[in-house]
């Protein structure tokens, strides 16, 4: 991966006329008729970012929850059951819904049929008021018609009242003709297919059937005893699944557990509704030290939490408390704070609001304040219920939190000590064993965390001292999954780089003062170091998500292999590209095969991994926060079964590069 940019440049002409003086007189008209009104839905294709967020692979996939959203509506208005989404042959999405059917009649404002006006005019559906849907999962009432206009073609097929009706759309949602009859039913619901437009989405036509499954199954935790089919037509042997879940969201935290050991063999659950507010949650404890709360609005990830998730929290806390106190389980001054209270909890929170309110950088945040002591009372009642009926669990919970509460005191010595190196009070002592760049503008610093002495001797050679810093690091990183944070902050490796990266940690984090705008994990490629970047992963997405999140961190690719022949020299990143210099080169050739970057000397090094001009990096990101956790915990958690089986089911997939 080079990394030049490439700037695309605009040139324009002006054309004046010279007047007499010869100054140069441009004129700008600027009146009714220099206003561009965009129709229909010509605004959306122009501008298709700002209803989809992106026209890349996650732009592509969010036209395939709108349609959903729809099905998942008339299930939550209580008319729906079932909801098949396929992928046809060519990257053609069919989603049909057994609700009531979009409405057929001719619409009394637009003049034309209720279909064609919810497929083609922004803001049209039953969402707004009307009382079609009490609850909606859509946002803004808008994805019927914003998939339309970003399709290369779509078409409606409603059955309603013995009848059957279709429409089809092209070119970016104009109707081919109006809606007709076409046939008689004895089913009820909505069919529509859509092909993704070409000319919108040019990253990518191809939908990701492991990010199609896993939505669909989060929907049918969501929304119990919905069901929930997902089929894939495009291999040469179709993949169904299936998904149904009589206990909801008491399902979907076994599913966060599984392969844990739990604390609590009963998964607590609470449900009710205040004002027309719906909530949920259900809750269970393991033994490990990490902890997984995931809160939704409407089936919408809250991932930046919001007043339901104060209210959990508050709740959850304050019955703890209360409970151990009246048990004699809390020793004078003694009390549970609600970081203690969260670890090991696996927990999901979700709420069904008529009208709710989002704020937050990304939309994702309740804003209903109301909401707070809605879910606070629901489950706290629930809370105190199952701690007086099952006392055994419920001192086994609050004995976890008490000793989650011992190591917090620990870690904030240890914490303080970290922080004390890591410039956030204002001192800058470095590791000693930092090789720093003399640059201090992060943006154009860069970091590589290198395994061992010798490949950090080649890598300091090697490297632009103006730019690149080194950070060797002495054998595996501690596998943070598996200890709590005063064992975590007591390691000399982990403090070395939280001191030399300057920004913070956990959630005392400031980005604007990462020393490097590129963490670079460079490690052998080989099965150790795999495992010693899965511990520096695991690491950094724990204790510094946000720099994660912000793509700053980065995995060298060193090469597998070097062939020469006579003054030619290439290198080999992959097997498959090995077997090419071999049939290139044909004989006469040597090939040296790098066991660790320790065997590459510093021009080798430069060359092939270090050089801006050459080198292959490979950003790391994030776009499924739970399925992040679920990898992290299945990879590096205490249970080995889940991780031999994810070993099993992937191994046709593995590469020898990260």
């Amino acid at each position: 991966m080079s990394e030049t940019d490439n700037k695309t440049l605009e040139d324009s002409v002006l054309e004046f006329d010279k007047l007499e003086d010869e100054a140069v007189h441009v004129d700008h008209s600027y009146t009714a008729n220099d206003i561009q009104v965009l129709e229909g839905l010509e605004a959306v294709r122009m501008r298709p970012g700002m209803y989809i967020g992106s026209t890349s692979g996650r732009g592509l996939h969010h036209l395939v929850w709108e349609i959903v959203d729809n099905g998942i509506d008339e299930s939550l208005a209580g008319y729906a059951n079932r909801i098949d989404v396929v992928v046809e042959k060519d990257n053609v999405i069919s989603v049909r819904d057994n609700g009531r059917g979009m409405p057929v009649g001719i619409h009394e404002k637009t003049g034309i049929s209720a279909v064609e006006t919810i497929m083609t005019v922004l803001h049209a559906g039953g969402k707004f008021g009307g009382g079609a849907y009490k609850v909606s999962g859509g946002l803004h009432g808008v994805g019927a018609s914003v998939v339309n206009a970003l399709s290369e073609w779509l078409e409606v097929t409603v059955d309603q009242d013995g009848k059957e009706y279709y429409i089809r759309f092209e070119n970016g949602g104009k109707p081919v003709a109006p809606l007709k009859e076409i046939g008689t039913t004895d089913k009820t619901g909505t069919l529509v297919r859509f092909k993704a437009d070409a000319q919108i989405f040019k990253e990518t036509t191809e939908y990701d059937f492991k990010i199609l499954d896993s939505r669909i199954r989060q929907l049918a935790y969501l929304n119990k005893n919905l069901k929930l089919t997902l089929t894939d037509e495009r291999p040469e042997h179709p993949v169904c699944k299936e998904y149904c879940y009589e206990g909801g969201i008491i399902e979907y935290v076994r599913h966060l557990n599984e392969g844990k050991e739990v604390l609590t063999e009963k998964v607590i659950y609470a449900e009710g509704e205040t004002d027309g507010i719906l909530a949920e949650v259900a809750l269970q404890y393991n033994k490990d030290f990490q902890h997984e709360i995931y809160s939704f609005v409407n089936n919408i990830n809250t991932h930046e939490g919001g007043y339901h998730e104060d209210g959990f929290r508050l709740a959850l806390t304050r019955e703890l408390n209360k409970y151990a106190k009246e048990a004699n389980l809390l020793k004078k001054d003694e009390s549970l704070q609600k970081e203690d209270v969260k670890e090991g909890l696996a927990a999901i929170i979700s709420v069904k609001h008529p009208d709710p309110q989002f704020e937050g950088q990304t939309k994702t945040k309740l804003g209903n304040s109301e909401v707070r002591k809605i879910v606070s009372n629901i489950f706290g009642e629930a809370l105190r219920r199952f701690l007086l009926e099952n006392p055994t669990e419920a001192k086994a919970i609050v004995e976890k939190g008490l000793t989650a509460g011992r190591a917090r005191i620990a870690a904030a010595k240890a914490r303080e000590a970290v922080q004390r190196k890591s410039g956030l009070d204002g001192i800058t002592s470095l590791p000693g064993k930092l090789m720093d760049c003399s640059s201090r503008d992060a943006s154009e610093c860069e970091i590589f965390i290198v395994e061992g002495n010798s490949a950090g001797g080649s890598a300091k050679m090697g490297r632009n001292a103006r730019t690149q810093a080194i950070l060797p690091l002495r054998g595996k990183v501690l596998n943070v999954e598996k200890a709590r944070e005063n064992r975590i902050f007591e390691n000399a490796e982990i403090n070395s780089m939280i001191t030399a990266f300057g920004c913070g940690f956990k959630d005392n984090i400031d980005l604007s003062k990462l020393r490097y705008h590129k963490i670079i994990i460079m490690t052998d490629a080989d099965v150790d170091g795999s495992h010693i970047a899965t511990l520096m992963l695991t690491f950094l997405y724990r204790f510094l998500r946000p720099v994660v999140e912000q793509g700053y961190v980065y995995l060298a690719q060193p090469p597998l292999y070097k062939i020469q022949k006579g003054k030619r020299v290439d290198y080999a990143y992959k097997e498959q590209e090995m077997d090419a210099l071999r049939a290139e080169y044909k004989d006469g050739y040597k090939v040296q095969r790098y066991k660790g970057l320790g065997e590459m000397d510093a021009e080798q090094l430069w060359e092939t991994t270090m050089d801006p001009e050459r080198r292959i990096l490979k950003r790391v990101t994030i776009d499924d926060i739970m399925e992040a956790n679920a990898v992290f915990s299945m990879l590096m958690g205490e249970d080995v079964e889940p991780r031999k089986e994810f070993i099993q089911n992937n191994a046709e997939y593995a590469t020898l590069d990260l």
